[in-house]
């Protein structure tokens, strides 16, 4: 399965990774591992088509910012260990992106389109109670450019190749 991410600076994983020792028993993201899903692609497709895909659809693309802003979990998620906690992230243009995407891959049902909750995940199980505080809790907001996207080779948990911005 690929995906195309937005890699997230140091300073947003290092936040996920200390609220995550805030739910004991849940299982955390690992360094490297914090990524901002775009847009789901599917297995049956070789990386430099992908790459290839994606520069001429979004050819013109500016740098954008992106913002984490809080905290919130999916208490039901699609698939693997519940809840997961995450990170919010707003950026308008992260959603115009994944939109245009949408239209070139097809989305995964529940998932994308309108389901789209863009998010950096802290950590999936854990104790409901301190779950709740966790997402009581006031963050400050971290704000940064997004400069490059990845294509995300989720079999091997690494990014297979990289496209910068502007296409």
């Amino acid at each position: 399965m690929y995906s195309l991410n937005v890699p997230v600076p140091s300073s947003v994983a290092r936040l996920a990774s200390e609220l995550a020792h805030d739910v004991p028993r849940a299982q955390e993201r690992t360094r490297g591992e914090h990524t901002l899903v775009l847009k789901r692609l599917g297995q049956d497709r070789s990386v430099p088509r992908i790459q290839a895909q994606v520069r001429e659809y979004l050819t013109g693309q500016p740098p954008f910012e992106a913002q984490v802003t809080g905290v919130d979990y999916f208490a039901n998620p699609t698939n693997g260990p519940a809840p997961v906690v995450y990170l919010t992230v707003e950026s308008p243009e992260l959603r115009r992106v994944h939109g245009r995407l949408v239209d070139l891959f097809s989305p995964v049902e529940g998932l994308e389109g309108d389901e789209y909750s863009p998010h950096v995940t802290i950590a999936r199980g854990g104790d409901d109670e301190r779950i709740n505080r966790l997402v009581e809790r006031s963050i400050d907001p971290i704000t940064w450019t997004v400069t490059r996207l990845t294509v995300r080779d989720a079999r091997r948990g690494e990014p297979a190749s990289s496209i910068s911005l502007p296409v």
